[in-house]
């Protein structure tokens, strides 16, 4: 069996060992186990993570925000009771996903720990990421355990001060995340760490991986730009440097132990499968248990398997695919995941054009819809920063689920 057809055959999820650190743990409600169950065709009817952007509110002013935050709240945010009804319409899924609050920043909001516990109440697995300013006290990391959340998200962006402060605008942010990190494992909230990788900290991998072994992080997901928002004016990696990036954090994955994945870097999928094989025989030479088993994650994409709702109640595919598909209340959020063009096209593979349309591991990887509509307006080009090139005799159709 090649390795193509042999990643398929493993559910395209994790194995339930990897489930559960990556799903926020033991505890994490219906969070481990629906996450070890998933596969792409479940994608067609319930999302595996839908992000909930609280607020746009923020005390950072990060170079490659998303959202290009604000000081203050917008008055036409949804409030506490529309909160909850949409959570409530979340748990109506076939599946019911993972809940990701985010921002701007959550800890903005008054009601977090009341919304935080009615969607664990409702059956979701809730996870955060918080920005890591003063609001994220050791007490406040204590009520988000009690209240129920899984996980807990800190963004860094370098392996010393100055080049995460230089990332996020503010002086002290480097400190204040390890704060947050160290608080964190000694109340027992798992955590992950978010980084974006550019071309003036991609040559720190090695010492992040490093940095972050250091504070039992169970994941360490890397970003790899999308031009929107304020990453307009920030320069990304070309498709070599990305290709050289993901040898290294291959070698990281290998090495650390935690879990290592990547974001809007679908084609990591692709370097995985192509390479798995030797690093599981390279870790049987030298009995290195420590590290977990390389995985290829769900196959997920932009509105495949995941879904954003803006704070205004706005749902998009992601939240860099700026491209509305509906608007809670008026709409059932189940309803817009399930019916509207937008998602269903992104979900057919057969959408994709050039080379991604063309190559072996399309269903597995697709490219990142989000940088191809940033760069080129449609969403279904191929993928910018990719430099593989498919071989279409080997056949698109042996990366079909079985």
């Amino acid at each position: 069996m090649d390795m193509i057809a042999r990643a398929n055959r493993e559910t395209f999820g994790l194995s339930p060992a990897d489930s559960v650190r990556s799903a926020g743990g033991p505890g994490a409600p219906g969070g481990a186990t629906a996450m070890a169950r998933r596969t792409r065709k479940s994608f067609d009817h319930s999302p595996m993570l839908v992000f909930y952007e609280l607020t746009r509110a923020c005390d950072l002013v990060c170079l490659h925000c998303r959202a290009c935050a604000q000081p203050r709240r917008d008055p036409a945010e949804l409030n506490t009771a529309e909160s909850k009804r949409m959570i409530s319409q979340l748990a109506e899924f076939p599946e019911p996903p993972m809940l990701v609050l985010t921002g701007g920043d959550p800890f903005k909001r008054a009601d977090l720990f009341e919304l935080v516990e009615y969607a664990v109440g409702e059956g979701l697995a809730v996870s955060i990421t918080p920005s890591s300013t003063p609001l994220v006290t050791r007490e406040a990391i204590a009520r988000l355990r009690d209240a129920g959340i899984s996980r807990m998200a800190v963004s860094i962006d370098g392996a010393d001060a100055e080049t995460h402060d230089r990332h996020r605008g503010v002086v002290g942010s480097f400190a204040r995340c390890l704060e947050i990190l160290q608080d964190a494992r000694e109340l027992g909230v798992p955590t992950q760490v978010n980084t974006t990788l550019m071309p003036n900290n991609v040559h720190q991998i090695e010492a992040m991986g490093d940095l972050f072994a250091q504070y039992g992080i169970a994941m360490w997901s890397s970003f790899f730009l999308i031009p929107v928002g304020r990453a307009e004016e920030s320069s990304r990696l070309n498709a070599e440097e990305c290709e050289k990036a993901f040898e290294r954090l291959f070698a990281q994955s290998r090495k650390q132990p935690y879990l290592v994945k990547t974001t809007e870097a679908m084609h990591y999928r692709r370097y995985m499968i192509q390479h798995r094989r030797d690093a599981v025989d390279a870790s049987a030479k030298t009995k290195n248990a420590a590290s977990p088993p390389p995985f290829i994650t769900a196959g997920i994409n932009d509105g495949k398997g995941v879904m954003f709702v803006s704070h205004t109640g706005v749902v998009y595919p992601a939240g860099f695919l700026p491209v509305v598909c509906g608007t809670f209340p008026a709409q059932n959020v189940v309803d817009v995941y399930q019916k509207s063009n937008v998602f269903r096209s992104l979900r057919d593979s057969e959408r994709l054009e050039g080379k991604c349309g063309q190559c072996e591991f399309r269903q597995i990887c697709g490219g990142s819809r989000a940088r191809a509509y940033a760069v080129t307006g449609n969403m279904f080009a191929a993928e910018p920063d990719c430099s593989y090139l498919p071989k279409p005799a080997q056949g698109a159709q042996k990366c079909d689920v079985v």
